[in-house]
């Protein structure tokens, strides 16, 4: 990635993190409560969702590189 896209998501996150910490709102849940819950969850699904990705590609789509020699 280039360095405006790494300046801009840092920004964004740091942004999140801040709006989060200081604006108070309703808390109808007990996750609610937990400092910057969804900036977390976010990134861990986010993170999930790519190492399973990853690894769904490794086990369905790429082949050996002697697969196509056999032929």
């Amino acid at each position: 990635m280039k360095t405006w896209h790494w300046a801009t998501l840092i920004i964004l996150t740091l942004i999140s993190v801040i709006i989060q910490l200081f604006v108070p709102y309703d808390q109808p849940s007990w996750w609610d409560r937990i400092p910057v819950f969804y900036v977390i969850y976010g990134f861990v699904g986010c993170t999930l969702i790519i190492f399973f990705s990853k690894w769904l590609g490794k086990l369905m789509i790429q082949k050996d590189e002697k697969f196509y020699d056999d032929f």
